[in-house]
């Protein structure tokens, strides 16, 4: 079982990867990847993932609203998933780290389900805009205040590494 104050919650209740990546990630790694290899268990096909914003809502198929709350941050149990030497630094390199999502109406999900996007936050922080500054480039992360529907755990980081106080 996992870490649950890391891998879960109702910040992370879904994990959303687009079919498109999982495409490009087949053809880096000269396999094939069949959907939820990532552990995702919301694959998506023709919606941009990473650049959803935070706090973004989908609805999915006619019952179920989701929000976006954040990325994905690669660990040890995903590289072990995909054993392969290097994983995480790969991974982390190529910025498509797939979105979790907080539930806000629940419902049954089926297989080819629609996908809508139904708002979209006054803001520009992207899942891989909050990625990169949560990794690589720590240089962005005074950006993710602007996000109300960021996790409160982010927030702070953001608001610790940058001298802003947080709510």
């Amino acid at each position: 079982m996992g870490d649950v104050k890391v891998n879960g919650g109702t910040d992370q209740a879904v994990y959303a990867y687009a079919r498109e990546d999982l495409d490009w990630w087949q053809a880096e790694l000269g396999r094939p990847l069949h959907n939820g290899v990532f552990g995702e268990n919301l694959t998506t096909s023709g919606l941009d993932v990473n650049g959803a914003l935070i706090g973004e809502r989908w609805q999915v198929g006619s019952d179920v609203v989701l929000e976006v709350s954040s990325p994905r941050i690669p660990c040890s149990t995903f590289q072990g998933w995909l054993a392969r030497e290097g994983w995480i630094k790969r991974f982390t390199g190529a910025a498509l780290p797939g979105a979790y999502l907080r539930v806000i109406t629940p419902g049954q999900v089926h297989a080819g389900d629609p996908v809508e996007i139904t708002y979209r936050p006054p803001h520009a922080v992207t899942v891989a805009m909050t990625f990169k500054a949560l990794t690589n480039e720590p240089k962005l992360l005074p950006l993710l205040l602007a996000a109300d529907a960021m996790p409160d755990d982010i927030k702070a980081l953001a608001g610790k590494r940058t001298g802003a106080k947080t709510a």
